[in-house]
């Protein structure tokens, strides 16, 4: 009989962390997160001197800005990462929750009861961020989480786990509930793909070659977190300097994550007004655009767009711009090009807002915001533990809720079937 692999090993060992950890009460999952944020805190200068290991690293492997601004951590970047911990503690659990009841003609009474998933396996690229936040959702709605970081966060990834270890054990909850493969071998990722018995869901973060592979090579469920395609469309009747604004800090303020805007659509009638000085403010800010030939006659010295730069997720200071006729047109664009992730209008008038909320079926719609609101942590959901673009299960940032399931619960008086006796 062939032994177990070591990860099928480790893999039982979450599973059975997490059978225990669904018993746990609010009040035992909220001091342990609160200790998690603590441990974190705590645990500062380690998980910095580590973090700039890899920082090290990647730039000697001349990987891409956008993915070593995902890779640092700051003082202030480990801070939020407690933060989230603890605004999850103010979340409610939706564990045991019921969310629907209804009563049957036969006196039956029925209702759905939240229950955790199980064990989530995360697979993920740079973002250490990703390890705590991930173990703080998971926690919260009774899951284990068995994460695998990529290599480039490898040294991040393990002083962060220790970090939330130690919070755990002190706790007296296992600290399998939350496992981190310590291993940068890409065979893992394939034998971990493969753990029906242990893994109930796969959720994968990263670039756009790590999602198709795991969709194409997983046993498991998947919840892809596709690209972010995003779009703004700045409407006839837009106020400028919002439209401006909102591009701005959609644009620019971090480029290299996924609710970072890609494209800008600009109605025809706005056009001659908007872009010359939106143009100006993007390039004071460094971004290259890239124009189809309408946006080309009113802003020349700009380079020509193709289909691919409207597919793109650039992650970088490139931005696509169109100039497009009416609605249907945008409707048509964002259904072609987009991934399903976050689209902004820019408006002033009520019933476009509405034909856009309406028609666009992206998992993020947003009126006169910017679209780096597309986070679980903006949007009231404590930490995210990602923005699903799949429609099954969950869809747009995944918080607590996202990661349970629904029981039925059935009450009864001694109500049979066939009424036999």
């Amino acid at each position: 009989m062939t032994p177990p692999s070591e990860l099928v090993q480790v893999a039982e060992a979450c599973q059975k962390a997490g059978k225990i950890l669904a018993q746990c009460d609010t009040s035992q999952k909220d001091a342990a997160l609160n200790a998690m944020a603590d441990q974190l805190m705590r645990s500062q200068k380690a998980i910095i001197e580590e973090n700039n290991k890899d920082i090290k690293k990647a730039k000697e492997n001349k990987l891409s800005e956008a993915m070593i601004d995902r890779l640092i951590i700051t003082p202030d970047r480990l801070e939020k990462m407690a933060k989230a911990l603890r605004d999850i503690v103010a979340l409610p659990d939706p564990v045991g929750e019921i969310t629907a009841t209804w009563r049957r003609p036969n006196g039956l009474t029925v209702s759905y009861q939240r229950i955790p998933l199980g064990v989530i396996g995360m697979i993920y690229e740079s973002r250490p961020n990703v390890t705590s936040d991930a173990a703080g959702l998971c926690l919260k709605s009774g899951n284990a989480v068995f994460l695998r970081g990529g290599s480039e966060a490898f040294y991040s990834n393990q002083a962060i786990a220790a970090a939330l270890h130690q919070a755990l054990q002190d706790q007296d909850i296992p600290k399998a509930a939350i496992t981190l493969v310590s291993t940068t071998d890409r065979a893992a990722v394939q034998e971990m793909l493969t753990l029906t018995d242990y893994i109930d869901v796969i959720i994968p973060r990263g670039g756009e070659g790590l999602i198709r592979f795991v969709s194409e090579n997983s046993r498991i469920p998947v919840i892809r977190h596709y690209k972010g395609v995003c779009h703004q469309f700045v409407d006839s009747t837009a106020n400028i300097d919002q439209a401006i604004q909102l591009l701005i800090d959609g644009k620019v303020s971090r480029p290299g994550v996924c609710n970072a805007l890609e494209t800008l659509l600009v109605h025809e009638d706005i056009a001659q007004e908007f872009l010359p000085p939106a143009a100006e403010v993007l390039k004071r800010e460094h971004v290259e655009i890239r124009g189809c030939p309408e946006t080309k006659k009113i802003v020349p010295d700009i380079k020509d767009a193709t289909s691919d730069d409207y597919l793109a997720e650039y992650l970088s200071l490139i931005i696509a711009v169109k100039v497009v006729k009416n609605m249907d047109e945008v409707i048509e664009h964002i259904a072609t090009f987009g991934s399903n992730h976050t689209d902004v209008i820019v408006t002033e008038n009520y019933s476009n807002a509405r034909e856009f909320q309406r028609r666009v079926n992206s998992s993020v719609v947003l009126v006169n915001a910017s679209s780096r609101f597309s986070d679980g942590g903006e949007l009231g959901l404590g930490a995210e533990i990602g923005i699903s673009t799949t429609k099954l299960q969950a869809y747009g940032p995944m918080g607590l809720d996202s990661l349970t399931t629904k029981k039925f619960v059935v009450l009864g008086e001694g109500q049979t079937r066939h009424g036999r006796v």
